[in-house]
């Protein structure tokens, strides 16, 4: 689940952050960044520093090996996403290859296993330097019994979800609806449960359908799929708005 890192280091106008890209294995470490420059701007400077473009790069926020947030308002001031040190900015776009055409052969660049392990400049070492992500022991227990534990509630909850109840679906970002539920199970090309709801109101973005494959039928707008996680089954009437007194 995506968060923003707030801790108290509230004295600094800057942090420091590792910095690695999807092109290759090279981290650069302990770049330093003021707090007050806009994703946008951040993102002039890891074009510099990665080679990938501004303008078509996404830039992704890691603690250790755990995926934290994105950064995907370009106006958004860098401290709103982060406001301590020890985390690692990733950096993934397509990076641009100079001086070759498609068509050439291009002699790779490859290593061994045992060569690899010898860099001291890799995300590899780097994590293992400080007992990150899968080389904590610790830390990939807690992962797999949180895990664990939300596949268990997804399942529990998604028994609940029975066709034809009503209920009430709360996502962040936007307003609770209610609905009716009209499909409880996987989608194609998609991984896990989903629950599919036909709302009152016009407060979805489909039909019932998803991939061009109908699950339920209702009208467009009023249809949406969610995880079993955001719905609440239970007596909830349809809500009415009288506008009669409305001024």
């Amino acid at each position: 689940m995506s968060e923003i890192i707030h801790l108290d280091n509230s004295d600094s106008s800057f942090i420091t952050a590792n910095v690695s890209n999807s092109h290759n294995d090279v981290v650069a470490f302990e770049m330093k960044f003021a707090k007050d420059i806009t994703v946008a701007q951040l993102k002039s400077k890891l074009e510099i520093l990665t080679g990938g473009c501004a303008g078509t790069m996404k830039v992704e926020l890691y603690k250790g090996d755990n995926h934290v947030t994105s950064l995907t308002n370009n106006d958004a001031k860098l401290g709103f996403y982060i406001n301590c040190d020890g985390l690692r900015l990733h950096v993934v776009d397509t990076f641009a290859s100079f001086g070759y055409n498609d068509n050439e052969t291009v002699e790779k660049f490859e290593l061994t296993q045992d060569q690899y392990e010898q860099r001291t400049n890799s995300v590899r070492n780097f994590l293992k330097q400080n007992r990150l992500g899968k080389y904590n022991e610790e830390e990939m227990r807690q992962m797999e019994e949180k895990r664990r534990e939300q596949a268990e509630e997804v399942q529990k909850r998604a028994e609940l979800c029975i066709a034809g109840s009503r209920c009430q679906v709360t996502v962040p970002g936007n307003p609770t609806r209610r609905g009716t539920i009209k499909y409880n199970g996987e989608l194609e090309g998609k991984t896990g449960i989903f629950i599919g709801v036909q709302y009152d109101e016009p407060l979805g973005k489909n039909n019932g359908s998803v991939g061009g494959k109908a699950y339920f039928v209702c009208p467009p707008n009023y249809g949406g799929f969610v995880s079993p996680l955001s719905v609440e089954v239970g007596d909830f009437p349809p809500e009415e708005f009288n506008l009669d007194d409305e001024l």
